[in-house]
């Protein structure tokens, strides 16, 4: 739950960004970003563990000055990975849907991005950004595969709620 608590809203928040940048602006590699989004959908999640592990193990690529393997960051980044796409394929499609021309008309009058963003953008996008958030929380209470490659499962301390439910099961 710690972790969902952590994981959703980063995910919320790039989520709506991303969004934001593929249905609004035109910019080099926006191609290739728009595949990166869904690559945790081509990706199997043990997979996606295991790249952490190459990267952030003990003799992986990247050395920073705390632990990510085995710990609660690692959790959060394999989390937060597979179930990035959530949001953004739920929100993007609607703000293709209901154009720009009302964030236009809010500038011109005076607004700034900030206030356009909380009055025009967010009510409308609402329905879909909920139903992105409750997606994302479902694969994040409910994701096994990257957890198990990057938690260790040490109990009480790097143990999600699927790794509990696993190691009681058996």
């Amino acid at each position: 739950i710690e972790v969902t608590a952590i994981a959703v809203p980063l995910n919320t928040a790039f989520g709506v960004l991303a969004a934001l940048a593929l249905a609004r602006k035109r910019f080099p590699g926006k191609a290739l970003f728009d595949a990166l989004i869904d690559l945790p959908f081509a990706v199997s999640p043990v997979v996606i563990g295991l790249s952490l592990f190459l990267v952030y193990g003990r003799v992986g690529w990247l050395h920073l000055p705390f632990q990510v393997i085995f710990s609660v960051p690692g959790i959060v980044l394999a989390t937060v990975f597979v179930s990035l796409p959530f949001v953004v394929r739920e929100v993007a499609p609607v703000l293709r849907e209901i154009g720009d021309e009302q964030e236009q008309a809010a500038a011109t009058l005076g607004a700034t991005p900030l206030q356009t963003f909380w009055r025009i953008t967010l009510p409308a996008i609402r329905p879909a950004l909920t139903y992105g958030i409750v997606l994302t929380a479902a694969r994040a209470l409910g994701e096994y595969g990257a957890v198990a490659v990057v938690s260790g499962a040490v109990v009480g301390q790097t143990e999600t709620l699927t790794l509990v439910v696993q190691r009681d099961w058996n």
